[in-house]
């Protein structure tokens, strides 16, 4: 079975990853963070969090999917504090309920020392 590769928009200066893969009815998203759509990081978690949703949504609307078909998502957060905001933001983003699994974890750092969150997950393209 082929392996599908999404690529990084062209405005964001990406490590060597692919922000997605699909192998059969499964998509592997990359930890997407905070950047905007200009590649410009934010100083406030909820900004980093809100870019992170956006650049989630438009990979998994590129892949034919939505939030609804989240299987499973991991978020690293650099900071215990940000935890009670990103249950709060996350239950926004991601609900209404049943959530999808979820691990959290908080790190003493993310690949900038700007960076406050990272996403990745799991999607089930099953239809």
């Amino acid at each position: 079975m082929p392996i599908q590769h999404f690529a990084p928009p062209p405005h964001v200066k990406a490590p060597p990853l692919s922000f997605a893969t699909r192998v059969g009815d499964l998509l592997f998203v990359s930890g997407i963070p905070g950047f905007d759509a200009n590649g410009a990081l934010p100083d406030g978690f909820e900004a980093q969090f809100a870019n992170v949703v956006v650049n989630i949504k438009r990979v998994l609307d590129e892949a034919g999917a939505g939030v609804r078909d989240l299987v499973k998502v991991n978020v690293l957060l650099t900071r215990a504090s940000d935890v009670a905001a990103m249950n709060a933001l996350y239950a926004g983003a991601f609900g209404p309920p049943p959530y999808p699994a979820r691990t959290t974890c908080v790190v003493q750092a993310l690949p900038d020392p700007r960076m406050l969150i990272e996403i990745e997950a799991v999607v089930s393209l099953a239809k």
